[in-house]
């Protein structure tokens, strides 16, 4: 008992301020990466479709990333340890990007630079839910440091990054991804409670294909599709318009900075109860419908900067609601594997499909029918979670129990 006292995550406990900035640097890191990386490969000379194929790399290795290291962090039970071999992993492999002699070797880098960070942030969620269970702490309070750290981080780079030049994009993400490593080791081990059972691939398997989890993100693909073509795409759209990399960097500030305030709203409001989350979907889905209208029809840059602010609500309502169903989905023990099928579907599938046909739809048709196809999938994800909403207040919805899961 004196152990779990020692590391349990109550107020004051030190390893909660290391979790709130690790939190914030981690995100800021990656914010970097995946806002002004598209500017740097453009500046090299590649085309957009290039660009788009080259990005989609990073979605289709998460397919196996993502499983593979969400198996291995219910596996080891120790996710922070993990986490530090990703970062690792991510820190040698960016530079690799970034120093790459020829497009070849671009393309041979991202492969491996993506296998060690794309779980990142299912595992950093994990991390978070395991930190605060039978706890009074509020997953939202940790992962708005996260948006902090997103929104702050591209808005003070922006204007570097646009004095510099694209090729300091390398030095700015190493130095957030060393620091978001110190933090990581002040971070204790969770404690594991004794009877918690052995993770094993069978019974993986048959909690992975729950068909009601199965639905639920393969609507989540539809959804986050567009938003996925959005990401890849918007800084080469603002310069298209005739932005400059500053007002790409506010325009990923807009996009996260309000974040802050939807998560603490929701850990406030929003009961953990499945109908109430599919609910919220449906709306989200429809604002998300809402968003890709107003950016097809964007005549200017700063246009596009104000409409990001939609970002925090449909984007930060779609993770904070898909995480909190994901653990209503999953039993306790394979929680790290749901959030990285979770995120292998948000960020893996719907990344492959953005950044190749994301890619030749804006390179053939322009980016007005790129976001017009995201508001008919936006639609179709809002009919089909009013389905799984009309069908669980119906008939409701047990979890799979450990008990049924055996090796037989």
């Amino acid at each position: 008992m004196a152990l779990l006292d020692r590391y349990a995550p109550g107020r004051g406990n030190p390893s909660l301020v290391s979790l709130k900035l690790y939190n914030f640097f981690i995100y800021g890191a990656i914010s970097i990466f995946a806002g002004f990386l598209q500017l740097y490969l453009q500046e090299i000379g590649m085309t957009k479709l290039e660009i788009g194929s080259l990005m989609a790399i990073g979605p289709f290795v998460s397919l196996f990333a993502n499983p593979f290291w969400g198996f291995w962090s219910d596996k080891s039970r120790n996710i922070r340890i993990i986490l530090m071999m990703m970062m690792g992993g991510t820190f040698v492999l960016a530079q690799a990007v970034f120093y790459a002699p020829t497009y070849a070797w671009i393309y041979a880098a991202m492969i491996f630079f993506y296998f060690f960070q794309s779980p990142l942030f299912a595992q950093t969620n994990s991390l978070i839910l395991g930190y605060i269970d039978g706890t009074t702490q509020k997953f939202g309070t940790f992962r708005l440091w996260g948006s902090l750290g997103w929104a702050l981080t591209a808005a003070a780079a922006g204007p570097l990054i646009d004095r510099m030049g694209a090729g300091s994009v390398s030095i700015v993400f190493a130095f957030m991804i060393v620091i978001a490593f110190i933090f990581a080791l002040f971070l204790p081990r969770q404690p594991i409670a004794s009877d918690t059972p052995v993770v094993s691939f069978r019974r993986f398997g048959r909690v992975m294909f729950n068909p009601y989890f199965m639905i639920f993100i393969g609507l989540g693909v539809l959804v986050s599709v567009p938003n996925a073509m959005n990401s890849t795409f918007m800084s080469l759209y603002i310069v298209e318009m005739g932005g400059d990399k500053q007002m790409v960097g506010w325009a990923i500030f807009t996009s996260s900075i309000l974040e802050v305030g939807v998560f603490l709203l929701l850990d406030r409001f929003l009961k953990r109860k499945m109908s109430m989350l599919l609910a919220s979907l449906i709306l989200i889905s429809l604002l998300f419908a809402i968003r890709w209208q107003l950016m097809a029809l964007a005549n200017n840059p700063l246009e596009i900067v104000f409409i990001q602010l939609m970002h925090s609500v449909t984007f930060g309502g779609y993770f904070y609601v898909g995480t909190q169903l994901t653990m209503l989905f999953i039993p306790r023990p394979y929680r790290s594997s749901g959030q990285a099928v979770y995120t292998m579907a948000w960020g893996g599938i719907s990344g492959v499909i953005a950044g190749l046909f994301g890619g030749w739809l804006f390179q053939s048709f322009g980016a007005e029918v790129m976001y017009n196809i995201g508001v008919f999938f936006s639609l179709i994800g809002a009919v089909g979670f009013g389905i799984m909403w009309f069908s669980n207040r119906r008939n409701g919805y047990q979890p799979t129990v450990l008990t049924e899961m055996g090796d037989r």
